[in-house]
């Protein structure tokens, strides 16, 4: 199974997603996408990893090659809880040689073909107006077709609004 929530800062999205891993009754594994490049994530990192002490989460790094940690830890008595894509996104923009491309694709192609209970997290950021500069504007763009995308192979899409669940598609 797959399913993607999407919502806003601090929505309740990541809260929700592990709910819904932790109900799997399968072995969880979280894999965080951030990295810690400044006092603030290293709060936001922190405040996460309290969130779910005193669970069973193995917890796995993957700042960048997603697809295959994803392709690694898969099985079907697992649930990996992806968090977030949009972290990830922007670690894959800034990369030296620009990896997005092919990080993207290889996500996309690989997703459909994993075994086990994914779950994927991400910023709904495009309901904004257009933001200023070129990188912003592309960040906007790169993070709203991977959802179209992502949206469109999943079995459940969930949008998060003040740690309410709306349910957009159910399979």
């Amino acid at each position: 199974m797959l399913e993607l929530y999407l919502g806003g800062a601090r929505s309740g999205k990541s809260r929700l997603a592990e709910q819904r891993a932790l109900q799997s009754g399968l072995e969880k594994i979280y894999i965080a996408t951030a990295a810690a490049g400044d006092a603030e994530m290293t709060a936001r990192i922190a405040h996460h990893q309290l969130q779910r002490e005193g669970q069973t989460w193995l917890t796995v790094e993957s700042p960048l090659a997603l697809a295959e940690t994803l392709k690694h830890y898969a099985s079907s008595g697992r649930c990996l809880l992806v968090d977030c894509l949009t972290l990830w996104l922007s670690n894959a923009l800034f990369a030296e040689n620009e990896v997005w491309q092919r990080e993207s694709e290889d996500l996309l192609t690989l997703l459909p073909e994993l075994s086990g209970h994914i779950i994927l997290v991400s910023n709904e950021v495009g309901q904004g107006i257009v933001p200023l500069g070129e990188i912003n504007r592309r960040f906007v763009d790169e993070s709203g077709r991977l959802h179209q995308r992502i949206a469109a192979i999943a079995d459940r899409v969930v949008f998060v609004t003040a740690g309410i669940e709306q349910v957009l598609k159910a399979g």
